[in-house]
């Protein structure tokens, strides 16, 4: 009879193997971590060895399979805009309206309908309530000048072949105060597709020309039309915000209107739903040999458009009209040289520097915050100074391009949805897929809870010796401890023997729980770094305030608060006296990764490239952590050198620390001022970047952390 009882009390006892896998980890955390963060950075760095050839998933597209039919007719039509938009810098009173006035007046020529639409500025203010919502389309910020205003000329061509429930945007800057020569050449471009688009018979989708007003912006102006655009006005142009900015008595507003009221239509004009949208400039960098087109596809927060919009343009450029095609860094809306330098570093996983930042790079951008795949494409001729010739030469290769590109998007029945959303351009045609770009991350964020895992049971482990050494002082502890009663602990206790059943329990009443003074640090940590992220709100409201200023009441608030909050609800003397407190920073640091694990992963739904390079700082600065007094009392090269580390990561793990050390490399640290970070900063928080989240409330509390348990007084 005893031989059947023991077998089955032997399966059950046996560890199942993921169990066994588990503490086979955690027992070889030291060699795992070197070998999965070692594996993190090679796949990271080979990146662009693993990049793919971009391929066109959707059939229907079918680029280039029709013949352009772009002819010298429309590019003459082109030219006469572009010489009759120059001519008006010479005229500089009206010029604005007058620019305005020539646009609308060819669109209204070629059959179009035409509309204008008034917007006035926003207030580019940090509120957290709408870091990821755009402000209300009706309404403007008080302390705005009526008198500041921007007008988009509006064009729609009604499709012959189709329903109006679909819509393809073309998108041309234009500043009207002062029409520049490559914004002129822009709208010729433009003008020679749209004209020709009222002419065909096999568009299918309604084609909307914006003409943007670029005097506050190019993202502004096409953000305003989009708000209104996606929210009814039942008004006119002129009478947006009519309670707030009546109507003024300029005369040159009252002759804009006039003829507004005589060649245009009133009210908001809207097609179908946006299919897709194309931006489209004429850069003013001259390349020696060919002419070039650059493709900027990143939206806010690392947001990427369809990858089947790329390749068609790519694809058209490449093999039709013989442009040499790149995928361009941001530049026109941070001017940043280290950041661009950087860059150049690493060109092949600039996409991840680019993204990291959370900014569009261009007034595409706007277009992603609904769903609607876009990207900017920036004409460069080969020549800064276009012959007529030459000119034309030029206007009918791009032109043709944006009509091939037409073409393909009005062969769609559906939105884009065949290709990737989520990828790596590591070159116009190579690409690295999420499956392929999330190996480094997952490497690199796994050894965080495997380190956490090992540290608690390792603290644990010694406090269970120290307490098998010192019974009289276990059973103190234990009746000192929240009590746990027999019913509860008995099933904890039955694999004890019964000359252990005191230590046994003390174990159980404090080590239980002791990881949770640990976690009341951390929580408190936390919910400091999201307060420090809501500080700037308030400090934007004192009145002539510099950036230095601005940076400097930051500091003094967030470690003034970091002080208030963990006196109060961190209780940092309430174990004190515990003779068990001196393992108490190796629980602090297993809580401090396992928020670390937990923060990263977040992020990475938000951003992902913000993620990952975030983790690059993030996890040796949480692996390395370890006191320094018990660093120097050893006195070996090994602990030395690992206090070194602690300290040069520590100071330069300090975000402001982070922003001069890089800015100052690149740049020079003559001209750096701590007022930078805070205008960097803003710039982040104006484009509503999850950027500025992480710093706040993953970074900056782990960093604190970190800090802390260097100087715990274990």
């Amino acid at each position: 009879m005893a031989e059947p009882e023991t077998e089955p009390n032997a399966s059950k006892s046996k560890r199942r193997p993921i169990v066994r896998l588990g503490i086979f980890l955690i027992s070889h955390s030291f060699f795992f971590s070197l070998v999965l963060s070692t594996a993190a950075v090679l796949a990271l760095l080979l990146l662009p060895v693993l990049a793919k050839n971009t391929y066109i998933s959707e059939n229907s597209l079918m680029p280039g399979s029709v013949a352009p039919v772009l002819s010298d007719e429309e590019v003459a039509e082109a030219n006469r805009l572009i010489d009759d938009l120059t001519a008006l810098n010479s005229k500089p009173v009206g010029s604005e309206i007058g620019s305005r006035r020539r646009v609308a007046q060819y669109m209204s020529n070629s059959g179009a309908e035409v509309s204008f639409h008034k917007f006035h500025p926003q207030l580019n203010q940090f509120h957290p309530l709408r870091f990821f919502s755009s402000p209300d389309s009706g309404r403007i910020e008080q302390n705005v000048s009526c008198a500041l205003y921007g007008v988009n000329t509006v064009g729609i061509i009604r499709a012959p072949r189709g329903d109006g429930k679909e819509a393809i945007v073309l998108v041309t800057p234009l500043n009207s105060a002062k029409v520049s020569k490559n914004e002129a050449l822009s709208l010729g471009i433009a003008y020679s597709v749209f004209s020709l688009l009222t002419r065909v018979p096999w568009l299918a989708k309604d084609v909307i020309w914006l003409v943007a007003d670029s005097q506050f912006g190019e993202y502004a102006a096409v953000s305003a039309w989009l708000r209104d655009y996606h929210t009814p006005v039942f008004s006119g142009w002129g009478t947006i915000d009519a309670e707030m900015c009546p109507e003024s008595n300029n005369v040159h507003v009252m002759e804009e209107k006039h003829f507004m009221e005589r060649m245009t239509y009133d009210g908001f004009k809207r097609a179908g739903t946006m299919a897709a949208a194309l931006v489209m400039k004429v850069g003013d960098q001259a390349y020696q040999y060919e002419d070039s087109l650059s493709i900027y596809a990143e939206a806010s927060n690392g947001q990427m458009p369809n990858l089947d919009l790329i390749n068609t343009v790519n694809y058209l450029a490449v093999h039709r009209q013989g442009l040499r095609a790149k995928v361009e860094r941001l530049r026109s809306f941070l001017d940043m040289g280290w950041l661009e330098t950087l860059g150049e570093m690493f060109e092949s996983l600039g996409h991840y520097a680019r993204s990291a930042l959370g900014i569009p790079t261009g007034p595409h951008g706007a277009f992603r915050d609904y769903q609607v795949d876009a990207i900017t494409v920036e004409f460069l001729p080969k020549v800064n100074t276009l012959g007529n010739r030459r000119q034309n030469d030029f206007l009918l290769r791009s032109g043709r391009l944006i009509e091939g590109v037409v073409q393909s998007v009005n062969n769609l029945l559906e939105k884009f949805h065949q290709s990737f959303f989520l990828y790596l351009l590591t070159s116009p045609s190579k690409f690295v897929s999420v499956g392929v770009y999330m190996i480094a991350f997952a490497l690199l964020v796994s050894l965080l809870p495997m380190v956490a895992a090992s540290l608690f049971v390792n603290a644990g482990n010694s406090d269970d010796s120290l307490s098998t050494e010192k019974p009289a002082h276990s059973a103190t502890a234990a009746d000192s401890a929240p009590s746990v009663t027999a019913s509860e602990s008995s099933p904890l206790l039955s694999a004890a023997d019964s000359g252990s059943l005191a230590t046994c329990a003390g174990c159980i009443t404090l080590n239980s729980w002791k990881w949770l003074f640990a976690a009341k640090k951390s929580f408190v940590v936390y919910l400091w770094g999201s307060f420090v992220s809501l500080l700037p709100y308030f400090i934007c409201q004192i009145p002539n305030c510099t950036p230095t200023s601005s940076f400097i009441i930051w500091v003094l608030l967030s470690v003034l608060s970091l002080v208030v909050m963990y006196m109060i609800l961190a209780s940092p003397f309430s174990d004190a006296n515990d003779s068990r407190s001196q393992k108490e920073w190796a629980i602090l640091k297993s809580v401090t990764l396992s928020a670390a694990f937990i923060g990263l992963c977040l992020m990475s739904i938000i951003n992902f490239a913000t993620a990952e390079i975030g983790g690059l700082l993030i996890v040796p600065m949480c692996l390395m952590a370890h006191p320094l007094k018990l660093d120097v009392k050893t006195r070996t090269l090994r602990t030395m050198l690992r206090a070194a580390c602690n300290l040069v990561m520590g100071i330069v793990g300090f975000p402001p620390v982070t922003f001069i050390v890089l800015k100052g490399a690149f740049e020079g640290f003559g001209s750096i001022s701590v007022g930078d970070f805070w205008s960097w900063v803003e710039s982040l928080w104006v484009w509503n970047s999850a950027t500025y989240l992480y710093i706040g409330v993953v970074h900056l509390p782990s960093w604190v952390l970190c800090i802390h348990i260097l100087f715990h007084n274990c």
